[in-house]
C-alpha cells in the first residue's frame, strides 16, 4: 500500500558514511519532533536525478529554512559510499543536505513507492517524490508520474507549503 498524507513514516534506519566512518541513522530521530523534506530518488548521479531533481533542493534551501523546515533528506536506493560521494560532487552536503542510503530498498518498500526498469538494470528502485512530514507524520506529498520531475522540485514543493 503506497503512503499517504496523514499516514507515519514507516520505521527504518539506513547506513551513512560518517566522519568516524559506517553509521546507522535512524529515520524516527531525524523526525521526531521535526519538520523535515523526504525526496526519493530512483538513482545517485542518474540525469534527472543529477541534473534536476537534488539541484532544486540545493538552490531552493534557504527558502525551506525560511519556512521551518528543519532538515531535508534524500533517499535513493544506492549504497552509502555511492550517497557520500554523491552529497559532495553536486553541493548538497555543503549546502547541508542530509543523503541517506536506503541500500536494500526497505524503506521504499515500505512506503509502497518502488518499481522496476529493467532496461536501465533498476529493481526496487524509488519513485521519483517530495514530500513533508511533521513529527513523523506526512503533511505533503509530491509523486512523479514516471519518467518526470515537475511536482517534486524544491520549487514546486515550496509552492504547496
Amino acid at each position: 500500500m503506497m503512503i499517504q498524507i496523514g499516514d507515519p513514516l514507516p520505521a527504518a534506519t539506513f547506513p551513512r558514511i560518517g566522519p568516524q566512518g559506517p553509521e546507522t541513522v535512524s529515520l524516527s530521530d531525524l523526525t521526531s519532533g521535526r519538520r523535515v523534506v523526504i525526496i526519493g530518488v530512483p538513482g545517485a548521479f542518474t540525469p534527472t536525478c543529477d541534473g534536476k531533481h537534488l539541484p532544486s533542493f540545493v538552490r531552493t534551501k534557504p527558502h525551506f529554512d525560511e519556512k521551518g523546515i528543519d532538515e531535508i533528506i534524500c533517499v535513493s536506493v544506492n549504497d552509502a559510499h555511492i550517497m557520500r560521494l554523491w552529497g559532495q560532487t553536486s553541493g548538497a552536503t555543503e549546502a547541508g543536505i542530509t543523503l541517506l542510503a536506503d541500500a536494500d530498498a526497505g524503506f521504499t518498500r515500505a512506503l509502497g513507492l518502488n518499481y522496476d526498469k529493467p532496461e536501465v538494470g533498476f529493481y526496487d528502485r524509488s519513485m521519483r517524490y517530495a514530500l513533508v512530514a511533521q513529527d513523523g507524520v506526512v503533511t505533503h506529498l509530491q509523486l512523479e508520474k514516471p519518467g518526470e520531475c515537475a511536482i517534486s522540485t524544491g520549487e514546486a514543493l515550496l509552492e504547496v507549503i
